[in-house]
């Protein structure tokens, strides 16, 4: 059903330039999630994956085509209108934690929520630090906390907000492979409490086969595609 489709991407292409002329980095890629459902996009390094998922998310623009994203069409808002929608709607998960070092675990987690007008937001996040089991740590300092730690930080913020979305680029990337696999773990295991649609960008096999879908591009476009969810398989 239509009213299921929380993003859907149409034609997207990104070009940039370059000596020898426009370079293509994305080719008409066109997708749909419906809420909740959980995808991994893999591919090898510079196949546009990363790009993809800062159109998706609104960090970026295309060249052509467009994104809808909970029934706005994000190219016809201007950048501050992106950024408000992304604090409503958006959360993220990055490679390599983007936390401020200035800022405690909690402080960390609750400032995207104090920019949202979030009148709850010492609770909800004190809440998310809890479920990602880092309550005894909510005074600490990023430089006080290991990667995995930090990470989980990170999940602890961009699921504290409500998102409807979460992009996750490379989040165990910085890890090693038992940390990663246990914060693999705890992000799908969020992800179900939660209800998100999750958009994963990954080279960990094992966390890409946690996703019900599998994207794998190719030179800027979709090599294949295959969704092994409750709506039934199909590829192409």
């Amino acid at each position: 059903m239509d009213n299921e489709i929380i993003i859907r991407a149409v034609g997207l292409t990104k070009e940039v330039p370059s000596p020898a002329g426009p370079l293509t980095i994305l080719d008409d890629i066109s997708f749909a999630m419906r809420r909740s459902e959980s995808l991994a996009v893999v591919g090898v390094s510079g196949s546009g994956k990363s790009t993809l998922l800062g159109l998706l998310a609104g960090l970026d623009s295309p060249t052509r085509g467009r994104v809808v994203f909970d029934g706005v069409d994000l190219g016809e808002l201007d950048e501050d209108g992106r950024a408000e929608f992304r604090r409503q709607r958006v959360g993220f998960v990055f490679q390599s934690f983007h936390l401020l070092p200035s800022l405690t675990a909690l402080e960390n987690v609750m400032l995207p929520m104090e920019l949202s007008g979030h009148r709850s937001a010492a609770d909800s996040a004190r809440t998310a630090l809890d479920r990602v089991g880092l309550v005894h740590r909510l005074r600490h300092y990023p430089n006080q906390l290991s990667g995995g730690e930090q990470q989980r930080v990170a999940i602890a913020r961009a699921f504290a907000a409500g998102a409807k979305v979460l992009f996750a680029d490379e989040p165990t990337g910085n890890l090693d492979r038992k940390t990663g696999a246990a914060i693999g773990e705890l992000l799908f295991s969020l992800n179900a409490g939660y209800g998100t649609t999750l958009i994963l960008v990954t080279h960990d096999e094992t966390l890409a086969a946690h996703c019900a879908r599998r994207m794998t591009l190719e030179a800027g476009r979709i090599e294949h595609a295959t969704d092994r969810g409750p709506h039934g398989s199909r590829s192409q």
